[in-house]
């Protein structure tokens, strides 16, 4: 299997530190997320050979679908994905949107489908359902979107939540984008098992991420469904695992107790499953990080979401990838801080191992020198 790998494009901002906050929670960072800057990342994203960029969803960064929009023309191969919650826009709107950003970026767009977990800022938004009637409501959702993007005569839909009547598009997209989508919640299941094409994770220890695996892939299977698998994961990889520990103490080091105070205060509110998932794994102790080999749940103490990171040397690393590969894990979602410098780190150090393992191949080999000399044998004067 040719594990496929993308980056995080922060589009509330970047820094050299941990960033406090998400999830529900306001955050912003050292480093504005101008689009000089978002530009700069998706550019070392794509000179490194990830396959695509997570964008965010939330009152606590920018917009997804314009912000992405607007490095497409910047970019050439690098593919866009693009996360957005069902219950703020129409089905019919998205699946337009999606027919016409896969038109314009020719086919460079995937689709993370979020269906919230904080009800505070669901409610911001003018979002009042409760958590089971927004999973009811994104099932509903994606059977419209679907219909939309296979249908050439008009389809009406009558649901719970949703209605359309006589709804057809102009512009179908080509392709049809691929629907990433997660949640730990028993709600969750049976959409992503009906709805998904690939199923997402955030990291855990390897029995439990394979317990939600098998969870999916049973689900699937009574649906005759065959599902891909991803993970969110942050990495700090360095030539030596030494070095990799020592960039994860500094970071350690420069969280303010009155962040972790705040921000587990704020994460205690949420109705993800995942999200308490994840805040079991450290329990807001800082001394007990390290919570299976490599795997260090210490962004957790600040960041809603995602909460852990993979640290080692790039071989450790390596290894702790192909180890989450073995459970069935395809796709994998990565970011570290910054952003910038860590998509080289991980781009020059890992990359390179699994490509030698046979796991793993640039989706687009780069375009060789116009005149198809190498530069080692062209002459001089």
């Amino acid at each position: 299997m040719s594990l496929s790998f993308h980056w995080f494009l922060p589009t509330y901002g970047d820094s050299r530190g941990l960033m406090a906050g998400g999830h529900g929670t306001s955050m912003s960072g050292d480093r504005p997320a101008s689009l000089r800057y978002l530009n700069q990342i998706a550019g070392a994203a794509e000179e490194n050979g990830f396959e695509a960029v997570l964008t965010p969803t939330g009152a606590w960064c920018e917009d997804a679908w314009l912000a992405t929009a607007m490095l497409v023309e910047t970019t050439e191969t690098l593919k866009f994905l693009v996360a957005f919650r069902p219950g703020l826009v129409s089905p019919t709107l998205a699946a337009q949107m999606a027919g016409t950003y896969q038109r314009h970026s020719r086919g460079r767009l995937l689709l993370n489908v979020v269906t919230g977990g904080e009800p505070h800022e669901q409610q911001a938004f003018g979002d009042f359902l409760d958590k089971e009637q927004r999973y009811e409501r994104t099932g509903e959702f994606l059977h419209i979107v679907r219909e939309l993007w296979e249908s050439r005569e008009p389809i009406s839909f009558e649901g719970k939540h949703l209605q359309v009547r006589n709804a057809l598009l102009n512009n179908h997209p080509d392709p049809v984008p691929p629907v990433f989508f997660g949640g730990s919640s028993a709600a969750a299941g049976p959409v992503a098992a009906n709805y998904a094409d690939t199923y997402l994770t955030w990291g855990e220890p390897l029995v439990a991420v394979g317990k939600k695996l098998e969870w999916i892939r049973g689900l699937a299977a009574e649906r005759g469904r065959i599902l891909d698998y991803g993970i969110r994961l942050h990495v700090i990889t360095r030539d030596t695992s030494e070095a990799a520990w020592a960039e994860a103490d500094r970071l350690l080091q420069g969280i303010d107790p009155a962040d972790i105070a705040r921000v587990q205060s704020n994460l205690a509110q949420s109705e993800s499953e995942g999200q308490r998932r994840m805040l079991e794994l450290h329990g807001g102790r800082t001394d007990r990080l390290e919570i299976a080999p490599n795997l260090w749940a210490g962004v957790g103490l600040v960041r809603g979401g995602a909460g852990t990171a993979l640290v080692g040397s790039h071989e450790e690393v390596a290894e702790r990838l192909v180890e989450y590969s073995r459970l069935g894990i395809k796709h994998f979602i990565l970011s570290g801080y910054p952003h910038v410098e860590e998509a080289y780190w991980f781009g020059e150090g890992v990359l390179p191992i699994l490509e030698k393992k046979g796991l793993w191949r640039r989706p687009i080999e780069r375009p060789t020198a116009a005149t198809g000399t190498p530069f080692a044998t062209a002459s001089t004067s």
